[in-house]
């Protein structure tokens, strides 16, 4: 489970977040290309909080689909 205390410095601020679990499997961005964006130091972060329902939908999969549980949402 993603903990907001080892979030990405990378990850914009906001309900989403990517913390440093993240193995850089590229699903988040494949399944959300707006919302998620790979470091040059091999992880992903949040580059843009989804600002539409269908950007929500795809974080929200993106989410559910983590195979190491690294994308989390503070519940802002």
């Amino acid at each position: 489970m993603a903990t907001l205390a080892n979030k990405v410095a990378e990850s914009v601020t906001g309900k989403f977040f990517v913390d440093s679990q993240c193995i850089d499997c590229d699903l988040c961005r494949q399944t959300a290309p707006d919302n998620f964006d790979r470091s040059d130091n091999g992880y992903s972060f949040v580059k843009k909080q989804p600002a539409t329902p269908e950007e929500e939908v795809l974080c929200e999969q993106a989410k559910a689909e983590c195979p190491v549980e690294a994308i989390g949402n503070d519940g802002q």
